[in-house]
């Protein structure tokens, strides 16, 4: 054979046995579907009206029901109703196949609460996989049987959920806990039942179930706060090993339990007082600040918010800027959080106000709750960034932003006093503009200002005569016709009727300020057009300049033009205006009396000075219509708080107690049992520590409760430490090798007060006790740890 063919040969056999060995490959592994893309054929599946899928399932090999029950789980995740291969699948409940019998379990999930009467027809499969060696089996066979929604099978899912919850499995006792509320609400009549197993798994020491034992007990028994007494400290160190949601669930609960049953934390002078069982709250929920969770941040925020004192409030800073950059929902919380914190401690969040300006990019909430957050974080140092972002801001697109920016330039002002010129010419200079939006706004916090007296305050240090209140109130007067909003128009015709009255410097008519009448000339033209709002300030500016003029003949045919149409107006309150200021004006204008001549009439009739006094000094300030009412600070973690309207459902956190309950109702033989001995003892502390010792070291549970379940059938014996442990084989080696050691003075006399220890437990020792090293059984059952050789 040339070498050629000798080559070509073994090609052909190379290519042969690739070929044999992708055969094999391919159906080794055709369950685990490697071959065609890790399971996405299955998605791909083919409509012919289910009789593949039913031949499948009702066929007699466990690799055709495999597949076709992972194709149905497939179907289910892409959200289509696989409802009617309920009969077929549940006959593979009892599958030997324990992947066939994971598949089945997963589909009753879903299903079992549509077809609850099929789902009977299994029920004592159920049960007997309650007892299956698989953990997995045991925790799918009581989720199934806890989600079949008929009342009669009640009691046996009780049964099952104390079975479970008494489980080796961690997994399992959890299941348990999740289903004590489906079962709590499909029959509350179990409720005392429930709240036992409810307290068992309280005890559990395993993280894995002590989150869902939590969810359990608020679905339950919310109110019974008392059952946490004996667990309230171990929960506080156990809250950082949980998983992430029985974080949160476990702080709501201790944060009420704070409230409920702690004494108030009491700060007076600088001085902080807080209780040891508060301050172990404070302590362990400071560590969830590190998580990765956004809602454990939130939770951990609430608890300090509500049950912290002032000093613990920095801690929340950095954690919930840290929220920021997540996502535009996760953003929107923590500011409304911020914002609620701020309100009360604004010095907490001062320095980060750059954190806070508004983006382009953001959304119309999240500018809101931004530019309210940096309103309230005004300080000295900051006034001027905030107010020119606030400026900046009345320029944006959307009418509630710029609203909201105009008002926020007002709160500079109040705010800080000596801003107060800079908002002026802001204002001054948005009055100018054509937006309607801007001027009304404008107009409005115009008029504030000038009510609460900011502008003649800083008078004396403006230099010029353009920010005095009368010339911002005869620039409005001429722009009266440009000012479409009713708000907007009653305000200035409020600001022209109570400061018509004319200056010493200034040119007037009577007393008069000559734009005065211009603006009732104005007014009147429209009367009829206008909202009820501008009818009512029309009317009171109509007897204010009558007041000022009473022998005016221009202002009294105006002032009577306008109450003759207000006296036929459709809306009452206009009409009992203009019936109100005409018997006000019977005594200075009493050709406007319809009545006749008052002396004739009868009744009391003011003069001028008093209807002066009445209309200019009887109300400080102008009354608007859909004015916002102050509101409770919203609470948080609550619906109310992000939506910013009141929600029937959200939770009320309880007032703090003036003293609080007993703090012996909180502890614990476990507690006091896992305190670690010291390392050095004096003699009277030896001789204690002999007589509480005495106790037998406990090597293993004598029931079969998980760990951490309390007995109901007598008290729980005493665990050891192994630091007390060590501390009495060492007092024993000590006092063998006494002879060796007396060369050091020190020495000798640790060794003599060893000497008394020693003693001191063999006199102490309880009757009936194995001889040294012998490791018998004593009287109470528990077997002693022999002497420990060299």
């Amino acid at each position: 054979m040339s070498g050629g063919q000798y080559l070509n040969a073994i090609t052909e056999n190379a290519t042969r046995l690739g070929q044999r060995i992708q055969e094999s490959f391919s159906e080794h592994t055709r369950d685990l579907a490697i071959n065609r893309g890790s399971g996405s054929a299955y998605l791909d599946t083919v409509d012919d009206g289910g009789k593949a899928l039913r031949t499948q399932l009702d066929s007699n090999s466990d690799r055709e029901k495999l597949d076709a029950l992972k194709r149905l789980v497939a179907m289910i995740s892409k959200g289509r109703n696989v409802s009617e291969y309920f009969a077929q699948v549940v006959k593979n409940v009892a599958s030997p196949n324990l992947e066939i019998r994971k598949l089945v379990y997963i589909y009753l999930l879903r299903y079992a609460e549509q077809e609850p009467d099929l789902a009977l027809l299994s029920i004592n499969t159920f049960q007997r996989d309650l007892a299956d060696s698989n953990p997995l089996i045991r925790a799918m066979a009581l989720r199934v049987l806890s989600g079949i929604k008929v009342p009669m099978i009640g009691s046996i899912v009780v049964l099952a959920i104390k079975k479970c919850a008494a489980d080796l499995s961690p997994y399992v006792r959890k299941t348990a806990s999740l289903a004590i509320p489906k079962c709590y609400k499909l029959d509350p009549s179990h409720q005392p039942a429930l709240i036992g197993v409810i307290t068992t798994l309280l005890a559990d020491r395993s993280p894995v179930s002590i989150g869902s034992a939590v969810i359990a007990f608020e679905g339950v028994c919310p109110t019974r706060l008392d059952l946490l007494h004996q667990h309230y400290r171990r929960l506080c160190r156990t809250l950082i090993e949980l998983d992430e949601w029985g974080q949160v669930s476990l702080a709501h609960i201790l944060l009420r339990y704070a409230r409920t049953m702690l004494p108030r934390p009491i700060v007076k002078d600088g001085n902080e007082e807080v209780e040891s069982d508060v301050k172990l709250l404070l302590t362990s929920v400071q560590a969830l600040f590190q998580s990765r969770n956004p809602a454990v941040i939130l939770s951990a925020t609430r608890v300090i918010y509500y049950a912290g004192t002032p000093s613990y409030l920095p801690s929340v800073v950095q954690p919930l800027l840290r929220l920021l950059i997540i996502s535009r929902e996760v953003e929107r919380v923590a500011l409304t959080y911020i914002a609620i914190i701020a309100k009360s401690s604004p010095s907490v969040f001062a320095p980060y106000y750059s954190r806070f300006l508004m983006r382009t990019d953001d959304g119309l909430q999240v500018k809101l709750a931004k530019m309210r957050l940096l309103l309230s974080l005004i300080t000295t140092d900051a006034h001027q960034v905030i107010l020119r972002e606030m400026i900046d801001y009345a320029d944006d697109t959307n009418e509630q932003v710029a609203s909201t920016a105009i008002h926020g330039i007002g709160t500079c002002a109040t705010s800080v006093p000596e801003s107060t010129p800079q908002c002026l010419t802001a204002l001054i200079d948005m009055i100018k503009g054509s937006n309607d939006i801007v001027v009304s706004n404008a107009v409005v916090v115009l008029k504030n200002l000038i009510q609460m007296q900011l502008i003649s305050s800083v008078q004396a240090h403006i230099g010029t005569d353009a920010h005095r209140p009368i010339a911002i109130i005869a620039r409005l007067a001429q722009r009266i016709d440009d000012i479409n909003h009713a708000q907007a128009r009653a305000c200035v015709l409020w600001l022209v009727g109570q400061y018509a009255a004319a200056s010493e410097n200034s040119p007037s008519l009577n007393g008069v300020a000559l734009w005065a009448p211009d603006v009732l000339r104005k007014a009147t033209k429209g009367f009829a057009q206008e909202t009820p709002l501008v009818k009512l300030q029309i009317i009171t500016l109509a007897a204010k300049l009558t007041v000022l003029d009473p022998l005016d003949k221009v202002l009294g045919l105006l002032s009577g033009y306008v109450l003759s149409l207000a006296r036929y107006d459709l809306n009452y309150d206009v009409r009992d205006r203009a019936r109100m200021v005409t018997a006000l004006l019977a005594g200075v204008a009493p050709a406007m009396s319809v009545d006749g001549d008052p002396e004739e009439r009868g009744g009391v009739v003011l003069r001028r000075e008093q209807v002066r006094m009445v209309l200019f000094d009887g109300k400080s300030s102008l009354v608007v219509e859909n004015q916002d009412t102050p509101q409770e600070e919203p609470m948080l973690a609550t619906l109310s708080a992000i939506t910013e309207k009141p929600m029937n459902a959200d939770s009320i956190l309880p007032d703090w107690l003036e003293h609080g309950v007993e703090s012996s109702l909180r502890d614990s033989t476990e507690e006091t049992a896992s305190v670690p001995a010291p390392l050095f003892f004096s003699s009277t502390q030896t001789q204690s520590r002999s007589k509480t010792s005495s106790t037998p070291i406990i090597l293993s549970p004598r029931t079969s409760s998980p760990p951490g379940a309390t007995s109901s059938s007598g008290p729980k014996a005493t665990w050891t430490d192994l630091d007390t442990f060590y501390a009495d084989s060492k007092s024993e080696d000590e006092d063998e090798d006494e002879d060796e050691e007396e060369e050091d003075d020190d020495s000798e006399e640790e060794e003599s007060e060893d000497e008394e220890e020693s003693e001191g437990d063999e006199d102490e020792s309880p009757e009936g006790t194995a001889p040294e090293g012998s490791g018998d059984i004593q009287q109470d059952g528990s077997r002693s740890l022999p002497e420990p050789t060299r």
